[in-house]
């Protein structure tokens, strides 16, 4: 059932008058007092209710403080749990989202619902709508001036381990059985038990990093074959050519490795290209030369060059790392 609060009607009293008029200002002037007023009345909400109940289940923790919560996230840095654990204790985080009692159910969540409503917000574009919305606020709020832009590029790193070629086919392959014996096990079946043994867990996987330097080409000829056989095995199975694991297989086979009748062998490191796949746990990151591996985004602001008005943050748009950015917009 949805719950929310009116964040944009005041209280006929001060919620906050017990911390004193020191404190209070305090609050006020920090960034939790422009998140208070400027940000968390304009959260679109109203784009989550489709996803629950107006009467039945039970209350949804209140929406806007949820929103909230994923921008305090981001802004702040946080993990998880150290999101969850600002939430229960910092009393700027309890301004900034107008959290006025301390029961659990108004200052806690769990990690399980975090994760569910960063999901709903990424999967529906709501992250989207809710800078546009902010960003419009803002403008009209602090009459920022946007005949003046600017345009520049940043790397981002995005949150995986950094695979080398060994270790990037080897955990496409554990991806693969992992997901086959889930749904198709009676497939998963039919593979030789020392293919499952090398790949098929963590601690099998764990061998891969011990190799030494002298013996790698040696074990990127081996997993490389191992691909491609795998590939073979599954190239007239239309149950296995639906998964997305994979079609990542044959994805890092076309990128990795030479075909040459039965036999694969490792392309040399100078013809992979940078669109190549960087981890399969983020299918969409590429490589830079110069800054790695990740994503670029374009950051476009507004300016002014006699400070009258604030520097603003108006577009953000995501590309791959290896795109070039010379002749952007």
């Amino acid at each position: 059932m949805i719950n929310i609060k009116d964040h944009k009607t005041g209280y006929l009293w001060d919620q906050w008058d017990h911390l004193g008029p020191k404190r209070r200002k305090l609050l006020q002037e920090s960034w939790a007092g422009v998140f208070r007023d400027h940000v968390l009345p304009y959260l679109p909400v109203e784009r989550v209710f489709p996803f629950f109940s107006e009467t039945t289940g039970r209350p949804t923790k209140e929406l806007h403080a949820m929103l909230g919560v994923l921008v305090l996230q981001q802004l702040h840095d946080m993990t998880d749990n150290e999101t969850i654990q600002q939430l229960a204790f910092n009393i700027q985080w309890h301004y900034a989202l107008n959290i006025t009692g301390f029961s659990d159910n108004e200052a806690y969540t769990c990690p399980k619902t975090l994760w569910n409503m960063r999901q709903m917000v990424i999967e529906h574009n709501i992250d989207k709508i809710l800078f546009e919305q902010i960003t419009d606020h803002f403008i009209k709020t602090f009459d920022v001036d946007t005949s003046n832009q600017r345009l520049d590029s940043v790397h981002i790193k995005s949150n995986m381990r950094h695979l080398g070629r060994v270790r990037i086919i080897s955990t496409t392959i554990n991806k693969f059985l992992v997901n086959l014996k889930r749904h198709h096990p009676d497939l998963h079946g039919k593979l030789s038990e020392e293919l499952k043994n090398r790949y098929g867990n963590d601690k099998a996987l764990s061998v891969f990093s011990l190799v030494k330097p002298s013996e790698s080409s040696k074990t990127l000829e081996q997993v490389g074959q191992d691909l491609f056989d795998l590939c073979q095995f599954f190239k007239d199975c239309p149950e296995v050519q639906s998964m997305n694991s994979y079609a990542l297989l044959l994805r890092v086979l076309n990128e990795q490795c030479t075909i040459t009748g039965k036999a694969a062998t490792a392309k040399p490191a100078k013809e992979i290209n940078s669109d190549s796949l960087q981890n399969p746990s983020d299918p969409d990151a590429t490589y830079d030369g110069h800054k790695g591996k990740g994503y670029q985004a374009q950051v476009m602001e507004t300016w002014s060059e006699d400070d009258s008005s604030p520097d603003l943050i108006i577009h953000i748009e995501v590309e791959k790392a290896h795109e070039s950015d010379a002749c952007q917009w």
